[in-house]
Order: structure tokens, then C-alpha cells, then sequence
């Protein structure tokens, strides 16, 4: 099990890595849509249509993108006064429910709502106002997301499977 957790984690080290790279990217970009969003209104007296519908949608992109790499890396506030209280065992199942929670919630909310959202959008029609690009594309990010909240979580179901007395509040 050690080694099926390791494999996974040099496994998924590229595909996290590209995550990392998509969030600095459209983290720059929002900065400079933002200050050019900025520069238009105040320096060329009328803003650029373009740059509050764009800053809005990466910070949407930004926000759940970021949120599943928070995720991988344990970054999330969690009470576990209770969890920290109990034996190594019990802290162990409660963690591995508590991931059983989460992929539960992504898959069907996420992953499975999001798609039907991105669907049913495209079919729609609907477009952004000042882009023009298609809104399915935006909500994209929902179930992209889900997708990478699942398989953190089954990731850490894994590890927690593989290594003795690993749990949150130990590491």
C-alpha cells in the first residue's frame, strides 16, 4: 500500500504542477486585466467593456481551481478538537469518512451537477455580454474542480490506508 500511495503521488505531481501554473497564469492575468481595467477608466476617461466581466469569471476560475489544490494540501479550516481527542484508529477512520464525505459531495454536486450545468448552458445559447464567449465555458470550471476534489480525496483515502497512525493532526 506504501508504494501504491507513493506511485500516486508521482503520478499526480505533473498534473498538479499544471494546476499550479493555470492559477499563476490566470492570476497575472487578472492582475493585469484589473489594472488595465484601472488604467482605461481613469487615464482614458471610459473603462474597457471587457475588463470587469473578465476579472469576475477568473476570479471565479481562480477561487475553485485553488480551492481543490487547498484541498490536496490539507490547507482547509476543520474543527477536529473532538477527532484530535480520540486513538490513532479512530482518528484514521474519521478522517477516511470524512474524504468519503467530500468525494461524495464533488462527484454528485460538482462533477455530475456541474456537467449537467455546463450542458444545459451550452445548449442555451447564453453568451457573455461583453466577451461573447459561451457561459458553458465558464461554468467549465465547476465540474473541473470536482474532479480534482475527487481524486485529492481518494489520494489521501490512500495515504491514510497506507501508512500507520497517519491522520490530519499529525501531519
Amino acid at each position: 500500500m506504501v508504494k501504491r500511495a507513493a506511485r500516486l503521488e508521482r503520478g499526480l505531481r505533473p498534473l498538479v504542477k499544471v494546476l499550479e501554473l493555470v492559477l499563476i497564469a490566470g492570476m497575472g492575468i487578472l492582475v493585469v486585466d484589473v489594472l488595465w481595467g484601472v488604467f482605461s477608466r481613469y487615464a482614458l476617461g471610459e473603462q474597457s467593456r471587457w475588463t470587469e466581466e473578465l476579472a469576475v469569471y477568473l476570479l471565479v476560475w481562480i477561487s475553485l481551481l485553488g480551492a481543490g489544490l487547498t484541498f490536496r494540501e490539507k490547507g482547509h479550516l476543520g474543527v477536529d478538537y473532538f477527532v484530535g481527542k480520540l486513538d490513532p484508529g479512530a482518528r484514521r477512520l474519521s478522517a477516511i469518512f470524512v474524504e468519503g464525505i467530500v468525494f461524495a459531495f464533488a462527484a454528485f454536486a460538482m462533477v455530475y451537477g456541474g456537467w449537467n450545468l455546463v450542458a444545459k448552458t451550452l445548449a442555451s445559447g447564453q453568451v457573455l455580454p461583453a466577451m461573447g464567449v459561451p457561459m458553458g465555458y465558464v461554468y467549465c470550471v465547476v465540474p473541473l474542480s470536482g474532479f480534482f476534489f475527487c481524486l485529492f480525496a481518494i489520494e489521501h483515502v490512500i495515504e491514510y490506508c497506507s501508512v500507520p497512525g497517519v491522520d490530519d493532526s499529525e501531519q
